[in-house]
């Protein structure tokens, strides 16, 4: 029993990479889930059952056969190559994202193992090669991603603000991260021929100056989109302001006129002048409608700066036109299932084109329905207006170049059909009838 316990505690204590090389291939795809529970949880990126497996699958298979037929440094490389591309085409998500959940789990990494470096005053070689310090990393990095995922999740943790930033400082911190990965791999490269020579405190300097460089960016990025946003929200104030301004005179006006109003139904009931009684009434509940329609353009209503923004521009814009626009919201933009950037511009062009059609007819009306379809889990942006063309093509409309206005380019439904083939989960319907020309965008639930 003796000899067993010392022939164990022996292969434990001195060099044996070939026991490292066993137990690395169920750790491999142990750590693979672990870390993918963390960067999925706090970038808030959404994952299916399938896309989970598939990722610990795929990414595990890949990392066990180039630990034993890649040499170092071109396993490392690989690896950080690789990490990326997968997050990207198996969750469908960001390249920014994508970037992110392998820097993330580096920084932690590399920070939890240099404290242990320190702490047990062992070399990186000997830290790699030695099972029983391997095994105590391994137990101890385990232990912290998933204490890590758990308060991310259990305190709803996450990195929104990647959501909410424009085009250009995307492309900004996309370009930074991309040059951060590119020196990880150096230094990978680097650290695998000079890993016996080179001492572990020249090693932390180097990956801490790199690091804090990236944060600094990072944070410095951070606080413009947050004074970009500071700005659109300025501008959300003043149309919200603009709103209220005229749904405060509309109302003083309708309490000016309520006993002539009063008085005038009076008059048509007492001579039974049923024909005058309705023509009044459809009139009275138009400017009522209007009211009704300024209530709905509220933040709290339209609960998106962008989207806010965008149908109140729309509305006062149809106006000024005398076009009736009404609007009807029965959804939380936080929950859309579509990136607000497209929802936007899928939107802004078919407002734009309603608002065209709309004008040139004798009766200017239309009518914007946003709900939820809860039968089919879908979401539904309904866009009918009245138009005079009765007999517009529906399919060639969708032609780069085609349109039936002057000096326009006819590219915006052309672009919004772009924006359909770039996303599954979007369809548009476009119909018509004597009256109204209908546009339906459908927006499923992504699985």
């Amino acid at each position: 029993m003796n000899d067993i316990l010392s022939t164990v505690w022996t292969a434990l204590t001195t060099t044996n990479e070939d026991l490292i090389n066993i137990v690395a291939i169920p750790c491999s795809f142990i750590e693979i889930a672990l870390t993918m529970l963390f960067f999925t949880t706090i970038l808030k990126i959404n994952t299916s059952k399938r896309q989970k497996i598939t990722y610990i699958l795929l990414f595990g298979l890949f990392t066990v056969i180039s630990n034993f037929f890649i040499a170092n440094p071109y396993k490392a490389i690989l690896n950080l190559l690789i990490y990326p591309i997968c997050v990207y085409f198996i969750f469908k998500t960001t390249i920014l994202k994508s970037i992110l959940s392998e820097i993330l789990p580096i920084i932690i990494g590399y920070i939890m193992e240099t404290i242990l470096f320190l702490f047990l005053g062992i070399s990186n070689e000997t830290a790699s090669t030695v099972p029983i310090y391997r095994f105590s990393f391994v137990f101890v990095n385990y232990s912290t991603w998933f204490i890590l995922y758990y308060i991310c999740k259990t305190k709803n943790i996450n990195i929104t603000i990647l959501d909410n930033m424009d085009k250009r400082t995307k492309k900004l911190l996309i370009t930074n991260s991309i040059f951060m990965l590119l020196s990880l791999i150096l230094q990978a490269f680097l650290v695998s021929y000079y890993i016996k020579n080179l001492p572990i405190h020249i090693t932390t300097i180097f990956i801490i100056i790199l690091f804090g460089y990236y944060f600094i960016s990072f944070y410095s990025l951070i606080k413009t989109t947050k004074l970009q946003q500071t700005a659109q929200d300025l501008e959300q104030s003043k149309q919200y302001n603009k709103t209220l301004t005229i749904l405060h005179d509309n109302i003083r006006c309708f309490k000016h006129d309520y006993n002539n109003m009063i008085t005038t139904l009076g008059g048509f009931v007492l001579s039974e002048d049923m024909t005058g009684l309705k023509k009044y009434y459809n009139e009275l509940l138009e400017d009522c409608s209007k009211v009704k329609n300024l209530s709905v353009l509220s933040p709290e209503v339209i609960n998106n700066p962008a989207i806010y923004s965008l149908l109140t521009n729309k509305y006062h814009q149809a106006s000024e036109l005398g076009i009736n626009m009404n609007i009807e919201c029965f959804i939380d933009f936080t929950k859309l299932n579509m990136k607000v950037y497209e929802f936007t511009k899928v939107i802004g062009i078919l407002l734009d084109n309603a608002i065209e059609a709309a004008k040139e007819c004798q009766e200017k009306a239309i009518n914007i329905v946003i709900r939820n379809d809860f039968n089919i889990n879908r979401q539904l942006v309904i866009v009918e207006n009245t138009y005079k063309d009765k007999n517009i093509d529906t399919e060639k409309i969708y032609e780069k170049g085609f349109t039936s206005k002057t000096y326009n380019s006819g590219l915006g439904l052309w672009e919004t059909r772009q924006i359909l083939k770039r996303n599954n989960n979007l369809n548009l319907f476009t119909s018509k009838n004597n009256e109204f020309f209908k546009q339906q965008l459908e927006i499923y639930c992504q699985k």
